[in-house]
């Protein structure tokens, strides 16, 4: 038998359609992904993580109409693909590693997050969402880094980072504010979360284009 989950305010049932506005919006993955497809001809892993990008869409809807383990997993694939490409891309080609070093300093992102996910977890409001408060924690990181090195890439991290730092709270007041708002909040998880990833494509595309 299948297992469902009811993790969100806006599902009241079963149902294919019990969040209708969570599926929805997942359409800003999309819209981003292919804008970024287009603007990114030039570049093969923006064009790649834009494809990713529309996975990531696809998944979170395939979750939230049928909010079924293996849908659970159709989420949240993608949105570790992304994560990892895109250290890849940076480390590869802004701090100039060599492809097989270039692998292995994104590889240390898993025992960095298994480090530090117990530690937001702690955190007041964020803690529901500690398993991703660790991503733009490391944007800031690699902000402050390149900061002299390449001041323009450096300031578009900051920014990603903090889209993702308001789009983190509204994932983690979704069952907080469910009596005062019906339809929950995570929907606007979905909207600025794809705001953030196709401007994170375009920040990297524009670096790799410039030089």
């Amino acid at each position: 038998m299948l297992r469902g989950i009811d993790a969100y305010c806006e599902r009241m049932g079963p149902g294919y359609w019990a969040e209708p506005i969570n599926a929805v919006t997942n359409a800003v993955f999309v819209i981003a992904a292919v804008i970024m497809w287009r603007r990114s001809a030039d570049v093969p892993l923006a064009r790649a993580l834009s494809v990713i990008l529309g996975l990531i869409g696809l998944g979170s809807y395939l979750f939230h109409t049928h909010a079924q383990v293996w849908a659970a997993i159709a989420d949240s694939t993608p949105i570790a693909a992304f994560i990892l490409v895109y250290l890849f891309a940076i480390n590869r080609d802004v701090w100039g590693m060599r492809p097989w070093v270039a692998g292995g300093a994104t590889a240390l992102f898993v025992p960095y997050a298994v480090v530090t996910v117990p530690i937001w977890q702690a955190v007041p409001v964020l803690g529901v969402s500690a398993g991703y408060v660790s991503v733009p924690v490391l944007i800031l990181i690699y902000a402050a880094l390149l900061w002299r090195r390449t001041p323009a890439l450096a300031r578009g991290f900051v920014i990603g980072a903090a889209i993702l730092f308001v789009s983190l709270l509204a994932r983690s007041v979704d069952e907080m504010l469910c009596a005062h708002v019906p339809v929950g909040t995570h929907f606007w998880w979905h909207i600025l979360n794809g705001i953030m990833l196709g401007w994170m494509i375009e920040v990297y595309r524009c670096y790799v284009s410039a030089t």
